[in-house]
């Protein structure tokens, strides 16, 4: 099944994508936006984008398109990070790699590497091959990245060993289903009131459904206006999340709500 995710090859989305489709039917490119959008159209089956890691959080480009695109959640994946450097050899005088990468990584560079300059890239991936190609440069990544003129300086150099990546699955919205553990959802609410937040909850709440994250972000509509992203832990086939959902729907009347769909959980290592 043709599936797109975040490039080159060997980024840790390409690890995740891998338990989606084989390397054969496996595109990239550099965008998460570019992902959801794709796949919306109909120009790709699957779709595979980062939604948050343990250490650094919410990846918010990966939420906005959600909120801007009609897609599918159809399955969830996550992956344990384990950050190498890798170079040339140790006289590099510049690391480049992922943003959340660097950050993930910045003590142990600091305790180590201090007078390095730090260069944030589109991928991890795209951090390796430039290290390939020169030899002032490291890079971080996956330890499976190293091989030919790279090596690898250090492993587990993350700050924390239960450092992970959630991953997402997307497909086009008829796919949506309503089986699986866990649900994601969308509420753009379009007013405010004190205690707005709450009375969208509390149905949640009052049927014993755990809320396994709460994020808001910009709607883009006017300044202090929000979207929430909202993931529980229950599927759409059951009772209990139908009636919250229609309960979060009458209050969201003047908005909306988006119903991203149910999956199950696998971990990738």
């Amino acid at each position: 099944m043709e599936t797109l995710t975040l490039g080159p090859s060997g980024t840790y989305s390409h690890r995740a994508a891998r338990a989606v489709a084989d390397d054969g039917d496996i595109e990239f490119t550099e965008s998460v936006t570019g992902i959801v959008e794709a796949v919306a159209q109909g120009r790709s089956a699957r779709g595979v984008v980062p939604v948050e890691n343990s250490i650094e959080g919410t990846v918010t480009e990966s939420l906005d398109a959600f909120a801007e695109y009609d897609v599918a959640v159809v399955q969830e994946i996550v992956t344990p990070i384990r950050h190498a450097l890798l170079a040339q050899h140790e006289a590099f005088e510049l690391v480049a790699s992922h943003a959340q990468a660097l950050a993930q990584c910045r003590s142990y560079l600091e305790a180590n590497y201090p007078e390095a300059d730090l260069e944030a890239v589109a991928s991890t991936a795209r951090g390796v091959e430039r290290a390939r190609e020169d030899g002032t440069l490291a890079a971080i990544g996956h330890p499976d990245n190293a091989g030919g003129t790279l090596q690898t300086l250090a492993e587990d150099i993350q700050t924390r060993d239960s450092n992970a990546t959630r991953f997402l699955v997307v497909a086009p919205s008829a796919e949506q289903s309503r089986a699986g553990s866990k649900t994601s959802l969308i509420v753009y609410p379009n007013r405010d009131y004190p205690g707005l937040l709450l009375e969208l909850l509390d149905p949640f709440a009052e049927r014993d459904i755990n809320l396994t994250r709460v994020e808001s972000r910009p709607s883009g509509e006017r300044l202090g206006d929000y979207v929430f992203h909202i993931d529980v832990a229950a599927g759409l086939y059951e009772n209990r999340t139908v009636e919250a959902l229609a309960v979060v729907e009458d209050l969201a009347d003047a908005g909306w709500v988006r119903r991203l769909g149910s999956y199950d959980t696998e971990t990738v290592v």
